[in-house]
């Protein structure tokens, strides 16, 4: 049988295969990255609200700032077993580069929630539970999850030699990623 496009023992012609890292596989890494970030956002909201905000005035009511702190990097062990095992789990990771980079991140990321929410308190000076959430939490948590994203992918887990079409790697030691 002649044609145009070849055609594999048991798969689809060859010209309409999936080219590997794809729109669809682009599609699945967000909306893992977002279930990742809602599970993230749940624990940073509970837990600065919880520090702020617990029986009224909470036991760091006066130091918002700490608390947001608290929360982020408690959100962010969270978010970062969520991302290195599930959003970017086919990509390799467990270095030290690693770990480095994606603290350096979301110290950045710390930033940006922690200015979101230090203008409404000290600037705007409003500091009631919905304009915290909305500054800090709301407004904060969205400008540091468009720079997680682009930051993780682009520098933190990066992707391995397999994926990118390279030869495989010789094995360095036992694998990290699960």
């Amino acid at each position: 049988m002649t044609g145009t496009t070849a055609r594999a023992e048991d798969g689809p012609p060859a010209a309409t295969a999936p080219a590997p890292g794809g729109l669809s596989a682009t599609l699945r890494r967000s909306a893992a990255f977002l279930v990742v970030g809602g599970i993230g956002f749940v624990v940073d909201a509970g837990t600065y609200n919880l520090l702020v905000f617990a029986g009224g005035k909470g036991v760091l009511y006066h130091a918002p700032l700490l608390a947001k702190i608290i929360a982020i990097v408690t959100a962010t062990v969270v978010t970062y077993f969520g991302n290195k095992w599930w959003t970017y789990g086919q990509r390799g990771g467990g270095s030290a580069r690693q770990y480095v980079l994606y603290a350096l991140f979301n110290v950045i990321a710390i930033g940006l929630q922690l200015g979101c929410l230090g203008f409404s308190r000290y600037v705007l000076e409003l500091s009631s539970p919905l304009s915290d959430n909305v500054s800090g939490t709301l407004i904060g948590q969205a400008l540091a999850v468009v720079f997680r994203y682009w930051a993780y992918g682009a520098f933190v887990f990066t992707t391995t030699g397999r994926e990118s079409g390279a030869a495989d790697p010789a094995p360095a030691g036992p694998a990290t990623n699960h």
